[in-house]
């Protein structure tokens, strides 16, 4: 009897095997949708665009990018989370995902727990940039003008408790500046009405900002993170004015809790080797992004990093979200 269930056991665990190792060698079958939690145009939906055609390449299936704006990012985020676990579905992981955690005091889901990270993509600095009719040159005129004008300068954001939002709050907290904030749904509406002259300032992620600097469009005072940004040398950092001031934002994909091993490690491969493309590189670069590539663990641990880094910067603000 006991030779009976061994050889049983033993089968089943052969047959388990097999069939892991047969749908490993299927996947991707069809399509994977790729959830964007921002509207078109931003930061986030540029980043995700670039990758999804070299993936969609690389996997011989298409990987196609669905924008679910709102609710601060959660609305994409939840969809994902409850989306099926079969390697599908994937996450823009950002930010906020990471700012959320505190920022909301009541959420659906627990970003650490219910997302499985998959991969790093890049990091990247944000950029101070304003609207051209703006009588400031530099970030040392631009905060004379904001004690100077405490009512009269609006500050932008991509939502509110983005790196986005918070990048401009811990500027206001470090240099006694007062403005209003006010949010969008995302980066490109808030590029557009900065543009526009309907807002003053915005803090955003350098990609979606890049091509509006070059046009000519808006313009950039200042990069946020320690060090000047390699694509665009000429610009000096925040800290070069506001000592000790540094934010940066970070990328990747997730996917729903309990997918298979098998489809995280197909598609982490797949993006390190797109993020080691030199042309791919190159192209990022020209974004202001910094390839991260790595294991599924080791973008797990950025990820909970960056979830307890903007944590204390949600509670030093003192900003809150429903």
């Amino acid at each position: 009897m006991k030779r009976r269930f061994a050889w049983a056991a033993a089968l089943l665990v052969g047959l388990t095997v097999s069939m892991a190792s047969s749908w490993a060698a299927d996947y991707p079958n069809r399509s994977i949708k790729w959830v964007v939690p921002y509207p078109p145009a931003g930061t986030t939906d540029v980043l995700a665009r670039i990758v999804a055609q070299a993936l969609s390449e690389r996997l011989g299936q298409q990987v196609i990018v669905e924008n679910k704006a709102g609710g601060g990012n959660n609305i994409g985020t939840e969809f994902v989370v409850n989306a099926p676990a079969d390697g599908y579905t994937m996450l823009l992981v950002n930010p906020a995902n990471g700012i959320n955690a505190t920022l909301y005091k009541k959420l659906n889901f627990n970003f650490i727990r219910d997302i499985t990270p998959v991969a790093g993509l890049v990091r990247t600095p944000n950029v101070m940039v304003i609207t051209n009719s703006l009588p400031v040159k530099n970030v040392a005129e631009f905060i004379a003008y904001c004690k100077a004008n405490p009512t009269k300068v609006n500050m932008a954001s991509s939502g509110n408790g983005t790196s986005v939002h918070l990048s401009g709050e811990l500027f206001k907290y470090m240099t006694g500046c007062t403005m209003a904030h006010i949010p969008y749904k995302g980066a490109g509406p808030a590029l557009t009405d900065l543009i526009a002259g309907q807002v003053h300032v915005l803090f955003d992620n350098l990609p979606s900002s890049v091509p509006h600097i070059k046009s000519g469009r808006i313009r950039a005072l200042a990069v946020t993170s320690k060090n000047r940004e390699p694509s665009m040398p000429e610009t000096p950092t925040v800290g070069d004015t506001v000592s000790g001031y540094e934010a940066t934002a970070w990328f990747g994909v997730g996917m729903p809790k309990g997918v298979p091993r098998e489809a995280v490690d197909r598609i982490n491969q797949e993006i390190n080797r797109i993020l080691a493309d030199p042309k791919m590189r190159e192209r990022l670069a020209e974004l202001g992004g910094l390839p991260t590539p790595g294991t599924a663990e080791d973008f797990a641990k950025t990820i909970a990093l960056e979830t307890d880094r903007w944590g204390k910067a949600v509670i030093a603000s003192g900003a809150t979200a429903e």
